[in-house]
């Protein structure tokens, strides 16, 4: 079963899978070692570890496709990978779908917003009008279905920002229209709050995911009642990245007192990482066996 079909399997479910995010090939592999069952690469995370730059349109194609291709390479758990804006017109959103497809993504997100593209929760983004929005889809599913008759295959993640300058009734009409051209998966950015959660899921027909960025504009509700309202997916984009830098500040300003603040033991840090499985496996190469002699 390739993974995109693992994630449809994962999306027929009755349950709202909690998906943390991840930003490099380590972080996926935490989140697949955790049992998590499909993990999404955040856009706003992979450019602060990648450039050291917030999400405002500044990583390239090359250089997120790139990201994809290393931690789709590191997990065997389907990956959603961050298209932002398609990279340009109708036909930059074909290459984006294809490529993300050969980098061994399960489905790639595509969005409504004006490039260059915002985090969904921070201020001055704004949406393209909708005919340009429905093209963008209208060319991803062109592009799944081309990747499909070549046996390959993709899902796609339809997203509207339309609720902030538009309002939420403009978000639901292109969330529907978005599902009419044959999305898979529905975002509909920043609902305000449970309400608005509410009648967007009434209204769209397909299987959809909650974007929950602490602190930022959709309430942080618990998981039995995304489920209660009807997510599939929750998505937790920063969870992840914040406890890591919190934990990378905490130790750098010990270290500064020459204090040794908790950390990971060196063994299971190994383990996590890989060496051990390495180790196994090249014990059947007798040239790997007298590297470790010595």
């Amino acid at each position: 079963m390739t993974k995109a079909s693992r994630l449809r399997t994962l999306l027929q479910e009755d349950t709202c899978h909690i998906m943390p995010c991840c930003f490099d090939a380590l972080s996926a592999k935490l989140i697949a070692q955790e049992g998590y069952a499909l993990t999404f690469m955040s856009g706003f995370a992979a450019s602060a570890s990648r450039i050291g730059a917030p999400d405002l349109g500044l990583m390239s194609y090359g250089e997120v496709v790139d990201q994809v291709r290393n931690i789709a390479d590191a997990i065997d758990i389907p990956l959603i990978g961050d298209g932002d804006t398609g990279y340009g017109n109708a036909m930059n959103v074909r290459r984006t779908v294809t490529g993300f497809a050969r980098a061994g993504s399960a489905a790639v997100m595509i969005e409504d917003q004006l490039a260059p593209k915002r985090c969904g929760h921070t201020p001055g983004k704004a949406v393209v009008g909708r005919d340009e929005a429905f093209d963008r889809i209208r060319a991803a599913v062109d592009a799944r279905e081309e990747i499909r008759a070549g046996g390959g295959d993709i899902l796609i993640l339809a997203r509207t920002d339309a609720r902030h300058d538009h309002g939420l009734g403009e978000a639901i009409s292109r969330a529907e229209h978005f599902a009419d051209l044959g999305a898979d998966i529905l975002f509909v950015e920043a609902p305000r709050n449970e309400a608005e959660m509410r009648e967007i899921s009434r209204a769209v027909p397909l299987p959809q995911m909650a974007n929950i960025v602490e602190g930022g504009e959709t309430p942080d509700l618990p998981n039995a009642v995304l489920r209660d309202i009807g997510y599939s997916i929750a998505a937790y984009p920063l969870s992840l990245m914040a406890a890591a830098m919190q934990a990378m500040v905490t130790c750098l300003q010990s270290m500064r007192e020459d204090a040794r603040p908790g950390r990971m033991d060196f063994a299971e840090l190994r383990n996590r990482i890989g060496f051990e499985d390495y180790y196994a496996a090249s014990q059947k190469y007798a040239s790997a066996k007298r590297e470790e002699r010595g």
